[in-house]
């Protein structure tokens, strides 16, 4: 045989609680604000619920049973317990709790992005910030299997009709050299110099826009880069420059990546301009107040 489930309800836990910390009616009624009788007759109620004596009832000084100690130490436990999920609750309905799975392209890091980050950490930490760098192509693939809820990607985007886009940064094409390149000895070079030199690129399904960018800047020069290795994202690229085994085209902003070992040029005209952009696919109530905080912060 099973016992019948019990039902209590919020109000019945916090009026016992009164009357067993106050151990007095009209004092537990006072702090209640509510009349005592009430109150006498709700706590009889709930031990003809339980079946369980709580209260030693005196002239003056009421007493806890056993039975009723027990009770006292569950129901603040459980009130706290619904205290706790209301808060939690309405901290995620406002943005102020949760979880923000941002992606972005490596040369984000070098920008806007971790101002952003350091203020947004601040300003909520109770809201988990987890960082994935990635290419434009991996990010893209990720909002649509929900597996990022903001993107920091570059355009244009082949298919972006289901996404909303937001500004979020600029940036420039400069070219990268090692540093014991030849071409960095004399005068500053233009992009035109380059013309045959072995070119470290990333491959184009990783970024297209991106990619056709630095061809168009190498066209516009009068030739075609002679692409002689792929390495996947900004700081392989960079990496490889900087072993000295070709040259590349980077973001400026990334121009204090192994500054030891490569030399930045800048390359003029605003065919070298490009954008970074915010994408996001669903949002999440944190996920909105991150977005605010990237648009102040403009």
């Amino acid at each position: 045989m099973t016992n019948s489930p019990i039902r209590l309800n919020l109000r019945a836990l916090e009026q016992y609680i009164a009357v067993a910390e106050e151990r007095h009616f009209h004092r537990a009624a006072q702090r209640l604000n509510m009349s005592q009788p009430p109150l006498t007759h709700a706590i009889r109620r709930l031990e003809e619920t339980l079946g369980v004596v709580l209260i030693e009832r005196g002239q003056r000084v009421l007493g806890l049973t056993t039975a009723g100690q027990v009770f006292l130490e569950e129901a603040k436990r459980k009130l706290e317990q619904a205290t706790h999920a209301v808060s939690v609750t309405r901290d995620i309905a406002d943005g102020r709790t949760g979880t923000v799975r941002l992606g972005y392209v490596g040369s984000a890091l070098y920008g806007r992005l971790p101002e952003i980050l350091s203020n947004f950490r601040r300003g909520f930490p109770d809201i988990r910030l987890e960082l994935r760098e990635a290419t434009t192509t991996a990010q893209l693939a990720a909002l649509r299997e929900d597996r990022l809820d903001i993107g920091i990607l570059i355009p244009p985007l082949a298919d972006a009709s289901d996404l909303e886009l937001a500004d979020f940064d600029q940036d420039r094409l400069c070219m990268a050299l090692p540093v014991h390149h030849p071409l960095v000895m004399g005068t500053e070079p233009t992009l035109e110099v380059l013309a045959d030199e072995p070119f470290i690129l990333w491959p184009m399904l990783e970024g297209r826009g991106f990619h056709l960018q630095v061809f168009r800047l190498c066209a516009h020069a009068g030739f075609v880069p002679t692409v002689v290795q792929e390495a996947h994202g900004m700081h392989a690229v960079l990496s490889l420059v900087a072993a000295g085994a070709g040259v590349s085209i980077v973001p400026e902003s990334m121009q204090g990546f192994r500054s030891d070992r490569i030399r930045y040029f800048p390359i003029q005209g605003l065919e070298s301009t490009f954008a970074l952009m915010l994408a996001t696919r669903k949002t999440t109530p944190a996920t909105e107040t991150f977005l605010q905080a990237a648009r102040f912060h403009q």
